[in-house]
């Protein structure tokens, strides 16, 4: 998220409760806009639970909003954000979501394929309240701890190659002992 410290669902929620007039408006890409005419089709909340390459086990909770843009575009202008606020509402009536939670918008179409990005800005801009998107990326959390992959306290790695296994000796179970003798010409 360009190094930046991802948005949790209640500074999100507060900034749209502070907007509720507003067109509300996603930017995936540099000039690339959601369609006006796009539905949020569900809130998810995702528990992740993960062992890290160092070994260390993390745990957090994500929000995901799931954007649509149906085929043929349906409205000119995109919805007021007290719209987006009341499926919100709907939703945290059966599912109370984790006010600490990561929050992730998942958006694709034709031209840009699906993925959960993060609420990089959020701008207030005349008539619009504007979502800047950008992409997530992979991080190693062992290396953001200080340490590195996999580094025990004898100074071994996870990600080291394996030591050199044993050759095992095959043999053939099928043939008479007697007849495969070293010497003897069976082979």
């Amino acid at each position: 998220m360009n190094n930046q410290e991802a948005i949790n669902w209640i500074s999100f929620k507060e900034q749209l409760l502070m907007h509720p007039g507003q067109d509300l408006q996603f930017q995936y890409a540099e000039n690339k806009w959601v369609d006006a005419s796009y539905h949020i089709t569900e809130i998810k909340q995702a528990p992740i639970v993960s062992v890290d390459c160092g070994g260390k086990m993390n745990s957090w909770t994500e929000i995901i909003v799931q954007l649509w843009e149906p085929v043929a575009q349906q409205q000119d202008r995109a919805m007021k954000v007290g719209k987006a606020l009341s499926i919100i509402e709907l939703v945290e009536k059966t599912l109370p979501l984790n006010p600490l939670a990561t929050v992730k918008i998942e958006f694709g179409n034709s031209e840009f394929d699906t993925r959960q990005m993060f609420p990089n800005k959020i701008i207030a801009d005349g008539d619009n309240l504007i979502v800047d998107l950008r992409p997530d990326s992979v991080q190693c959390k062992a290396i953001e701890r200080g340490g590195s992959c996999g580094t025990t306290a004898t100074g071994e790695e996870c990600c080291t190659p394996a030591s050199v296994k044993p050759k095992i000796e095959l043999k053939n179970l099928a043939v008479a002992a007697e007849c495969c003798t070293p010497g003897s010409g069976c082979c």
